[in-house]
């Protein structure tokens, strides 16, 4: 009998909820923490993040439409499908960061559960943000909280899956859509994901994962006019997290500055108050 021959997975873009090659046909190797090869992914180039924010623009407006209860829902089932796949995100978690597999589980559980965190926020969002506010005359007055659109983020290179989550969760918990790329040098938990998000409920466009290296595609994502706000976690060159800032500023975006937290600890809703805006609304009293 014939030794069988392993079907190699092909590693690929996430863009509207469908699964493009770079239009540039280019890849790059993925090696393991320990340097031997993983696989070839996708690299993403300039048109490629312009086409993920075309589809982000159309995926916020279904996205941002549903009520919040809903999106509760639907983020609460990209936990349940994570669940379900805990030995595969653990595989390429280990694989990727070179971790103990209890290491990874543990990961992958504390990303699963960081999903039905940002979840259960989506419906509470407007008390515990929100207010109303005293006004001499015969009026209501009240500052209501509001995705503030496209947010483009640099995910953390550290850490494959929890960081990614962390990032991402926040973003469309507020109501927002999100273009992030992944970790360059451990994309495949987050192309894990993405498999993941296609067969849940999240809207075509809502999410957009693109692979390869941040230096190339942020700078244009910065400067590009339909992005509303911009996430640098991920970006560890502080010259080029300047040069971003700068570019933001030319479109006066909401920039989050590079960090490296501890992933591990209780989020907070400081990433939230980040992709939201307020508005304030004034109604006369009686009518």
């Amino acid at each position: 009998m014939s030794e069988r021959i392993e079907v190699r997975k092909t590693y690929k873009l996430f863009i509207g909820g469908a699964f493009p090659r770079s239009e540039s046909g280019r890849s790059y190797e993925v090696a393991a923490a320990d340097g031997t090869f993983l696989a070839n992914a996708a690299k993403a180039s300039r048109k490629d993040a312009r086409d993920a924010v075309l589809a982000a623009r159309k995926g916020f407006i279904a996205w941002s439409a549903a009520t919040a209860y809903n999106r509760g829902q639907v983020l609460y089932r990209v936990a349940e499908v994570m669940e379900g796949r805990r030995g595969q995100f653990a595989a390429d978690v280990q694989a990727a960061e070179g971790c103990a597999a209890q290491d990874a589980q543990a990961q992958v559980d504390a990303a699963i559960d960081r999903w039905v965190w940002y979840a259960g926020w989506t419906d509470k969002l407007a008390q515990a943000l929100g207010s109303a506010n005293p006004v001499a005359g015969p009026y209501f007055n009240f500052s209501l909280p509001e995705p503030t659109g496209v947010v483009a983020a640099s995910a953390p290179q550290d850490s494959s899956l929890l960081g990614l989550v962390s990032v991402v969760a926040p973003i469309v918990a507020a109501g927002n859509a999100a273009v992030v790329i992944a970790s360059h040098n451990r994309p495949l938990p987050a192309i894990t994901l993405t498999e993941v998000l296609a067969t849940s409920d999240v809207p075509a466009g809502t999410i957009n994962v693109l692979t390869g290296d941040p230096a190339e595609s942020m700078p244009w994502l910065a400067s590009h006019a339909d992005v509303n706000a911009l996430d640098l976690t991920g970006i560890e060159d502080p010259e080029l997290a300047a040069i971003l800032e700068r570019d933001a500023a030319g479109t006066v975006k909401r920039v989050r500055r590079p960090e490296r937290p501890d992933w591990y600890s209780t989020p907070s809703l400081s990433r939230l108050r980040g992709v939201l805006e307020t508005k304030t609304v004034w109604h006369p009293l009686g009518v």
